[in-house]
């Protein structure tokens, strides 16, 4: 039982008792570090009903309950806040009945409850996954886990943008600058081979642009009448058309790209339990659009065109429906989130890990579905990530600048074993195990990184820095375990049973204290989609460790009784590292 819930009956009991009322809810909050206490009652807002000094208030009730709960040991009052100091058998008994749940802190969801669908990746098939998707991936997983994690049913999903304009660019230029060559041939991933033929295009697309502005066009002029975006735009329409040898381009070419997809998907450590593409979903929504004016929730303006108008919700007017009969974005974002109802009956709500410039896109498709009167619409969440930059600046896709996530993800891997083998600790590693130790720590420090930043920051990436072994990175932390996991390889003795002890050294306390708040931490991070608070908890668990590790006799305790404790301590710290660490998709090594 937590400390909340052991105190907040009997506090509810004594203001009963002392003062007459009654009181609702009472207001918990970790005590400062300068006062003596584990937990701090915050008494002002009790000050308007009973008016009184909350001095007086406080220390009334601190004896009430020094008296009256025996896991209350004393008090001290500090203007409207009541310190309490709780028991270290109170502490004894917590840890005992929660040391051998290996996943402390987790929820099992409750049958029948509503699932949760989580949204991310989103990729285009003319080119490679990048930096910012690497954040995307990284976030949208963890959030997913999370959720899961706190009680809930979660299915993880992506859209594939793998139709339009941008996909036509490559498979033309794979047609014109190509060769014939295939991934087999080239001995290159598929996605970068498609995402070499997108920057071909730009490049030959200038050279054109040029050449006509030469000739007096200006450049918007030139941009519009270029051969190769006319024949790239012909080449849409024959796909929308069905021409049987373009779309055994595109089936060829997108597989390519999943194949691809794939293996950085799997190196990621993310995955997916349903894939849907745009070229099945830039239909879908055309049917609600027609429902949606017959109830009118949208209207139609002279030219044909359908519209809804949320100026009265302090947006704007916005198209659901072009004068020809063509569907736009916020129209498919329709479809599709009521497609995926259909497809998954006990989805009760969605989030959409998406980029922060559609912040304004995601208010007016929530506000669309809740006035198309779905109930789910009223749990659907944007979960809107700022940029990833890097030292030396932004990326742009088309020009080839980009930050390509494979190489990323091979840079940390590299960065790791550099700093590794200058530490110098790797001996009687394997090849193999040296190899895989590096995977873990690299990708553990990228993943970390990401995810220890408040998701609507916009970040820079510094990869040499988040592969410090010292400070608030993974490796850190990681390293921590792998310490731990070597204490327990030394403890040769049977420390599976319970122990009773008189009393706790303070360090003890204060890590018994931090591995409470785990479930706490999951339920908060779940609710404000933030993996970052799990990130930040399990640093402040680890420096604490470390604390209790330099001050405190582990192994080398000679009374067995506080030694098996001790042990058992390390044992529970180490598992909840695990899993907290598990949430973010990051792997912790046995050795170091």
């Amino acid at each position: 039982m937590s400390l909340q819930e052991l105190l907040s009956a009997p506090i509810q009991n004594a203001v009963e008792q002392l003062f007459q009322i009654s009181m609702e809810r009472v207001e918990f909050q970790s005590t400062k570090k300068d006062f003596e206490g584990d937990i701090t009652m915050v008494v002002f807002p009790l000050v308007k009903q009973i008016k009184g000094n909350p001095v007086e208030i406080g220390t009334k009730i601190g004896e009430y309950l020094v008296e009256n709960v025996a896991e209350v040991a004393k008090f001290n009052v500090v203007a409207g806040f009541l310190n309490l100091v709780i028991s270290d058998k109170y502490y004894l008994e917590y840890f005992n009945s929660i040391k051998n749940t290996e996943k402390f802190g987790f929820v099992t969801p409750k049958e029948g409850e509503k699932a949760i669908m989580v949204e991310y990746s989103s990729p285009n098939t003319n080119k490679p996954l990048h930096l910012g998707h690497v954040r995307n991936n990284l976030l949208g997983y963890s959030v997913a886990e999370i959720i899961k994690a706190s009680g809930k049913k979660v299915y993880k999903t992506q859209i594939i943008n793998d139709r339009g304009i941008h996909i036509c660019k490559s498979m033309l230029a794979w047609q014109k600058f190509g060769n014939g060559q295939t991934p087999e041939s080239t001995g290159l991933k598929g996605d970068k081979l498609v995402g070499n033929f997108y920057v071909e295009f730009d490049k030959a697309y200038k050279v054109e642009i040029a050449a006509l502005m030469a000739e007096g066009k200006t450049e918007e002029e030139a941009k519009k009448q270029a051969p190769l975006i006319l024949e790239a735009q012909q080449m849409l329409l024959d796909w929308e058309n069905g021409k049987p040898e373009v779309i055994e381009l595109w089936k060829t070419m997108n597989q390519w790209v999943y194949d691809g997809f794939a293996v950085t998907y799997n190196n990621l450590g993310v995955d997916f339990d349903s894939y849907y593409y745009e070229s099945n979903t830039y239909l879908l929504g055309k049917d609600v659009v027609e429902e949606g004016l017959n109830s009118g929730v949208f209207f139609r303006k002279e030219d044909g065109s359908v519209w809804i108008d949320l100026t009265a919700d302090g947006l704007d007017e916005k198209i659901v429906l072009r004068s020809d009969g063509t569907s736009v974005y916020m129209t498919q974002d329709i479809g599709t989130a009521i497609q995926r109802v259909r497809d998954f009956s006990d989805i009760g709500g969605m989030v959409y890990t998406v980029g922060n410039e559609q912040d304004y896109h995601f208010k007016v498709l929530f506000l669309i579905l809740k006035k198309l009167g779905y109930d789910w619409s009223q749990h659907l969440f944007h979960l809107s990530y700022g940029m990833v930059e890097l030292p030396t600046g932004k990326m742009k896709s088309r020009e080839g600048t980009v930050v390509d996530a494979d190489d990323l993800m091979e840079e940390m891997t590299a960065t790791a074993q550099q700093i590794s083998e200058d530490l110098g600790k790797l001996e009687g590693y394997s090849e193999e195990e040296k190899a895989s130790l590096y995977n873990t720590i690299g990708l553990g420090a990228l993943k970390y990184y990401m995810l220890k930043v408040d998701p609507k920051k916009q970040m820079m990436f510094n990869p040499e820095e988040s592969v410090d072994f010292n400070g608030n990175t993974g490796p850190f932390i990681q390293y921590t375990y792998a310490r731990i996991q070597s204490i327990l390889r030394k403890a040769t003795f049977d420390y599976s049973n319970e122990v009773t002890l008189a009393d706790l050294h303070e360090k003890e306390k204060e890590l018994i204290k931090q591995v409470q708040l785990f479930p706490e931490v999951i339920q908060s991070a779940a609710e404000n989609h933030s993996p970052a608070l799990v990130a930040n908890y399990t640093y402040d668990l680890v420096k604490e460790f470390n604390s209790f590790y330099q001050n405190v006799s582990i192994l080398g305790e000679d009374n067995l009784d506080k030694k098996v404790f001790r042990v058992q301590l390390s044992n529970s710290v180490s598992n909840v590292i695990k899993n907290a660490f598990g949430l973010l998709g990051i792997s912790v090594p046995e050795r170091m």
